[in-house]
């Protein structure tokens, strides 16, 4: 596993992930990116969706177009997070249909050529299931830990555990689950409501030994916020869906500073790589020369 130069600042890197579309992930990652930037962390947020970005939009940058000299893209600031997304790339309303080996390459493209400078953490939206995207970057990023999107109804969670379950194959640490959607609660009387169930993220927590991290609701100033392109920490930082998200951000960080840096695992492996080269250069012996 080498480190792409372009991420040879950052320190950690995070993946967000669903098994199912529709559950928040995305919104998820983003509103913690701001979280975490407004502690003064150095935040990326990489847009892995290829075949359906949404951050340009959630972020309110949909219209901007990232700087380039040709080889180096500069990434799109945004709510004090630098973000890079294909939505950039491509025009909103035309899909992207491409087979797995180009949307992997192009993935990598948007990680290896973009200028992130240094950073204490990168976030990678995740696109929904498990497939070969979640594989290479699994496998050729040092992926400091997982974090599971998923809503509490029993559908979701069928592909919510095969998301984290893909995690453990590959070896990357699972920070924890968030259940989204957990309850709403009606703004006319106050009455909570389970629309999809109760307590099922909580329940495949405990059975998974995993972490929730946090039960948030079906509120309606998260789903406007991220509609419209207004953060909702920036304009809303005193609401109750901004302080869950703060939480999150906080129990996330605590876990990682118990982590060891990407630089380290991506040290680590160059050096068991080149043990195993010269262990095998050892078996092969000593390289006869025929002089005729």
């Amino acid at each position: 596993m080498q480190l792409p130069s372009s991420l040879s600042a950052t320190s950690y890197i995070i993946a967000i992930a669903s098994g199912k579309g529709g559950v928040g992930k995305s919104t998820t990652a983003m509103n913690l990116a701001i979280a975490l930037a407004a502690t003064g962390k150095s935040v990326g947020l990489l847009d892995a969706d290829i075949y359906g970005p949404s951050q340009p939009r959630m972020l309110g940058v949909k219209d901007v177009e990232p700087e380039s000299d040709g080889q180096i893209i500069q990434p799109v600031l945004a709510h004090g997070v630098k973000m890079m997304s294909m939505g950039f790339l491509l025009e909103e309303e035309i899909p992207t249909v491409w087979r797995g080996p180009m949307a992997q390459k192009a993935l990598m493209q948007l990680i290896g050529d973009v200028n992130w400078g240094e950073l204490d953490v990168l976030i990678v939206d995740m696109p929904p299931g498990t497939g070969d995207i979640h594989l290479s970057l699994c496998q050729k990023l040092p992926i400091s830990g997982g974090v599971i999107v998923s809503t509490p109804q029993d559908i979701a969670l069928i592909d919510a555990r095969k998301g984290l379950e893909t995690f453990k194959k590959l070896e990357t640490e699972v920070l924890g689950i968030i259940e989204n959607m957990s309850v709403f609660c009606c703004p006319h009387c106050g009455e909570e409501s389970h629309i999809f169930g109760a307590e099922g993220a909580q329940k495949m927590a405990a059975d998974l030994d995993v972490d929730l991290l946090a039960e948030v609701p079906l509120s309606l100033d998260i789903r406007t916020a991220a509609d419209s392109g207004k953060a909702l920490l920036i304009n809303e930082p005193d609401s109750a869906s901004a302080e869950i998200y703060r939480t999150i951000a906080a129990k996330i960080w605590d876990k990682l500073e118990n982590i060891p840096t990407v630089q380290y695992f991506a040290e680590a492996a160059a050096a068991e790589a080149a043990a195993a080269l010269a262990v095998k250069s050892a078996e092969a012996g000593p390289v006869k020369v025929v002089i005729e």
